[in-house]
């Protein structure tokens, strides 16, 4: 097997850095002293490609780029259709986390006139790489991952199927950009009819199919926006397109402040605020509804996952009248799309110290799979949830963040995927007329 040359150099920028606690890590245990007879080089040198192939898919992405310095061939992997197939095949799933450094754009946003050029802070980020941070739940480590530069005035919206999606910051239609930062890639969609501020962004990427929904924030005039409509984007490998032509109105008194919705079987979610409620959109009704929350009364920075299959609203209950104490529960919708169980509560003891560290300033939370992780803004502190084995534990701090400086961690459910084929679909609109229609 050739060695590895190092004057070949990555097509992208890729920053791994693993980090190791009490709490968990990676840790790397190399032991030198005596060479263990199952690493015997003469059997492993004989072992077919195609297995090799197969062993080095189920890495983790981490372990793949490290093994990709090993030799030309394992470095030409990711450029490899055969092997990416496979990897696509038998990759395991893996329920990480991508987060982001975040400041709110809506405190700060003085509407601009259309001015394109971008403030000085934009102007800033446009001359570095954008930095990313994974987190391994299963291992509670940290990774620092560089990707492919994106425009200035773009921020992280949503994700789904091992893709990011950006839209701009700026009032008018929208442009997003769908990215997938471990290899670098970058999608841009057509611009939204509507001009809007900050809309509520859906998104849902399957192997054969992209769906996005742009709700909210419509711009009545330069200097006011109102919830009137949302439009829809669609395209499958059947050859069906809608190029933001699907549009709905929304409910009457309808409040997004969460701005990212959810999606859970062909549905999407997002909370409701004034009073609380959850709104709900059917993508291939195109119609929208609301559905009441659980103690809304009560509810204190309400949030909506998915997790498995599942909605889920978590939030504060503060009952400051009845003899009830504060907590911190977990709903879940029935299949009857208006009931809601209650699934899982805070121990007591754990919020009493959660709560003396979020001193009543909120809280996000992001789920994936079976892990829930809540952040608290303006610290270092995180809390995860493994709703299969029922364990609470606090996260490590991202070594790469300073709380306070810069800013607050801004998380999504991340599957990393080494090749995401379906954005090839979007290729074939450059030869297409945006020319929507009316669904």
């Amino acid at each position: 097997m050739e060695a590895f040359h190092p004057s070949i150099t990555f097509p992208f920028s890729y920053t791994f850095t693993t980090t190791s606690s009490g709490l968990g890590g990676i840790a790397e245990n190399i032991n030198t002293s005596s060479p263990s007879p199952w690493m015997d080089s003469r059997i492993w040198s004989k072992l077919p490609h195609r297995l090799l192939d197969r062993v080095i898919a189920f890495l983790p992405p981490p372990a793949f780029f490290r093994a990709r310095c090993v030799c030309k061939r394992w470095y030409a992997l990711l450029f490899s259709n055969t092997f990416l197939e496979l990897y696509l095949q038998v990759s395991p799933r893996r329920h990480w986390f991508l987060f982001f450094k975040h400041k709110s754009l809506k405190s700060s946003y003085i509407y601009r006139n259309n001015n394109i050029g971008g403030s000085h802070g934009d102007n800033n980020r446009a001359g570095t790489n954008c930095e990313g941070y994974l987190f391994d739940p299963y291992e509670l480590a940290w990774y620092r991952l560089s990707f492919a530069l994106l425009p200035s005035g773009f921020s992280p919206a949503s994700s789904s199927g091992g893709l990011i999606c950006w839209v701009s910051d700026e009032a008018g239609p929208k442009t997003l950009i769908l990215c997938n930062p471990i290899v670098g890639s970058l999608t841009q969609l057509p611009p939204t009819l509507r001009s809007r501020l900050f809309p509520s962004i859906g998104l849902n990427v399957s192997p054969s199919s992209i769906d996005v929904t742009v709700a909210g924030d419509d711009l009545i005039s330069p200097y006011a926006v109102k919830n009137l409509t949302a439009e829809s984007f669609h395209i499958d490998g059947g050859g069906f397109f809608s190029l933001w032509g699907t549009n709905s109105s929304l409910p009457r008194l309808c409040s997004f402040e969460s701005g990212q919705m959810v999606h859970v079987q062909g549905k999407f979610y997002c909370m409701n605020y004034s009073p609380f409620s959850v709104l709900a959109y059917d993508v291939a009704g195109n119609n929208w509804w609301k559905i009441k929350a659980p103690m809304r009364r009560f509810l204190r920075s309400p949030s909506l996952v998915e997790s498995r299959g599942k909605l889920l609203l978590v939030a504060a209950v503060e009952k400051s009248k009845l003899n009830v104490p504060k907590s911190l529960r977990l709903w879940g919708l029935q299949a009857c799309g208006t009931t809601w169980i209650e699934m899982e509560r805070m121990p007591q003891q754990l919020y009493v110290q959660f709560a003396e560290l979020e001193n009543g300033n909120g809280f996000h939370c992001v789920s994936h799979g079976e892990f829930l992780t809540i952040m608290i803004p303006g610290s270092d502190k995180a809390l995860l949830f493994d709703m299969c084995r029922k364990r609470w534990q606090w996260i490590p701090p991202c070594p790469y963040v300073h709380a306070g400086i810069d800013g607050d961690l801004h998380g999504f459910a991340y599957e990393p995927q080494l090749a995401t084929p379906v954005t090839g679909l979007l290729d074939q609109l450059t030869t297409i007329p945006y020319q929507p229609f009316t669904g």
